[in-house]
Order: C-alpha cells, then structure tokens, then sequence
C-alpha cells in the first residue's frame, strides 16, 4: 500500500533549477540564499533580544555572537562535504556518539546533579548528548535507505533499538530535553520511510502503560513534580509553580504590540527566571507582543517550509530522510519550549532556536543546517 511517506520517499519533484555555468556566490558556497538569509535575520533577533533580557550585558552578548559566528563556518564548512560522504561514515559517527554516552554514565563529570559530561585530559569538557541530535538522524537515514521501503517489521524493530538506546543513555543522565529531541530526530527519520499508521496507533496504546512504568520507577522527584505542575502551578505559586505563572504573566502583559524594547518588567525586575534561556520567548512576547511572536513564527515558519522542500526534491533516498528528519526536528525544538513556556507543556529544558542563550545548542543546530544544505547543493549530483 501506498503511503504519504512513500510518494515522499519515491517520487521526488524536480525544481527545475539547476547550476548556471556563470559564476554564482551561491552555488559556489553551497548555500541556499532564502534558508540563509532567514538564518541569519532569526540570529539577530535573538541577539537583539538578548542584550535586553540580560540587562544590556554585553560580555553575554559578545559570547552567543561568537557562537553564532563558529556555527555559522561550520554550517559552511558541512555544506561542502557532498552527502555520499555522510552516508559513508553515519554508522561510525553514531558508534562513536553511541560509546561517548556509554562513557558518560560512566566516568562522566557531575555539574548540577546530571551526569551530562566527559572531560578531555587538558582540552575541554564535551556534552556528548549534542553529537547524537546529528548522529541520530544520519544512522536511521542510513539504515533505512539499505531496506525496501516502507519498511518491514524487523526493519522497524531494529530501528527502535537503535533509536531507543542513545535516547535512554541520555534521559538517564539525566536530561530529558535533549532526550526528546534525539528520540524524535530518529522517529521522523522513520516515519518518513513509511512507518505504517498502524504502527503508530499501536505506539500510541502502548505509551499509556509505559508512561506509567516511566512514573514510578525511571523519573526522578523533579521530574515528576515538573508534570504536577504543569496541571497545577497555583498550588505551590512560590514554589514549583513560580517559572509558569511568571511566564504566563510576562506573555500576557505584551499585549498585541507589546512593551517596547527594553521595557520588559516582569524579567528586567528578575520575576521571570531564566528569561535570556528557556524562557526567553516569554520576555519576548512581553516587550514585543503578539506582533513580535507572529513576526518570529513568520521566521521559523519559512526556515522549516524551505528544509522540508528542499527534502522533497532530493532525488537520493538517504539525503531525502535526512533532510526531512533534520527539518522536523528543528520544529521540535520550537514546539516543545514554546509550548512548555506556555504551560501545555512540562518544563523539559530544551531552548528555543538561536533566540535562547547558549552556544552548544546554536553550533549543533547550525551544524544540521549546514547538513541540509550539502544535500541542497548536492541533490542532482548524489550517487
């Protein structure tokens, strides 16, 4: 039977647009210009905001502006390896991400309570949980471009191995944000090789009685106190509840047009916490309003429409289902912290897209779009 995914997956639409013999910036970069420029205009917004919501701090500034920059050349420098090369090293990459999370649980440095990192004698500390995002999605693209499609039940079986075994490695140390977002990478990398609506229902069921499991013998007490909370913030307003109901506040009080820039009472005056990180969408929407929130959805809007076209006229089955899957990742990563924001979610730490301070997160979603781009740039001349 024909799937939505199979047409997806078999029948890929030319553009049209092929490489003009005189000489183009663009195709010399290995860039699409309309991904890029939406890029580098989301990039600073965030930067724009960041300077308000930190109080004008501009060693922070300085800081994500140069993460924006080293992500920025690796997104270039990824653009040039054709996708051939990606495919020949997916196993190894997810392997080596794969012993690095092995090597976390076990020797692992402890900062704040999580087992998140592995120090390197005399160099830096690494969080290896980042590698998979990438290595997550190249794995299963690779696997599953090796098997007919849509694919079988053993194929899919392996695939929930291979899928399952970081995601768990990783909620155990424990991050559950970054968890959910590998764990979704490799899901829609499956679900676009044509993972059978049955089986999804059949998922679906099957996580009531797991989340059950995962209540009383996997979470930890903050893990479970976040999920009361999302239900009932008021019941411990000065407690639990206070990073939902500030968040709320702040996003109320912007109004249709907002505050103005810098005039954002709610994180200037420290009652929202952490609102230059997760969030920073509620000191946004309070200094620039329902407008503002519009403009930035606009934004991301675009960015995720072009990543999943570009998708859908690759002709190579691997550089389609890694496209796709790095695409509908990235609409993870908003859904889920605009959503936890907003309290229809649990608070999971995941930031919001190059709006949210922090340079790991900015690197590796650069990276993924520098991977999007290669299979741009190299769509007609994949093997």
């Amino acid at each position: 039977m024909n799937t939505p995914q199979d047409r997806f997956l078999r029948h890929a639409p030319k553009d049209g647009h092929e490489f003009p013999h005189r000489f183009n910036l663009w195709g010399f970069l290995k860039i699409d210009p309309l991904l890029s420029l939406c890029l580098l205009v989301t990039m600073l917004t965030g930067l724009f905001e960041l300077y308000s919501a930190t109080g004008k701090n501009l060693d922070m500034l300085l800081k994500q502006s140069s993460s924006f920059a080293l992500g920025f050349l690796l997104m270039l420098a990824l653009a040039q390896i054709p996708p051939r090369i990606y495919r020949l090293w997916s196993f190894w990459f997810y392997l080596g991400g794969l012993l690095l999370l092995v090597a976390v649980a076990v020797v692992g440095q402890v900062r704040l309570g999580a087992r998140r990192w592995l120090y390197i004698p005399g160099i830096t500390s690494i969080q290896p949980s980042e590698f998979m995002k990438l290595a997550m999605p190249m794995m299963l693209a690779w696997y599953l471009s090796l098997k007919p499609l849509p694919p079988r039940w053993s194929t899919v079986f392996i695939s929930l191995v291979l899928l399952l075994l970081p995601a768990a490695l990783i909620a155990r140390q424990p991050d559950l944000g970054t968890a959910i977002l590998v764990f979704s990478s490799g899901f829609f990398c499956l679900f676009l090789a044509g993972l059978s609506w049955w089986l999804i229902a059949a998922a679906l069921a099957f996580s009531i009685p797991a989340a059950w499991f995962a209540w009383k013998f996997m979470m930890h007490d903050y893990q479970r106190q976040r999920i009361i909370t999302l239900f009932s913030p008021e019941s411990d307003p000065l407690g639990n509840g206070w990073n939902i109901i500030q968040s709320k506040t702040a996003i109320g009080s912007g109004g249709l047009w907002g505050k103005g820039w810098l005039h954002g009472s709610q994180s200037h005056l420290e009652f929202l916490p952490e609102g230059h990180t997760d969030f920073v969408i509620a000191a946004f929407s309070e200094e620039f309003g329902f407008v503002g929130v519009l403009f930035l959805l606009f934004l991301y809007s675009v960015i995720l429409g072009r990543c999943l076209q570009i998708a859908n006229t690759t002709q190579d089955g691997y550089g389609r289902l890694l496209a796709g899957s790095l695409s509908l990742a990235f609409f993870v990563y908003i859904f889920v912290n605009m959503g936890m924001v907003s309290g229809i979610l649990p608070v999971v730490g995941v930031p919001l897209p190059f709006i949210s301070y922090g340079g790991t997160a900015v690197v590796s979603l650069l990276a993924g779009f520098g991977i999007i781009m290669s299979v741009y740039s190299h769509r007609k001349l994949m093997d």
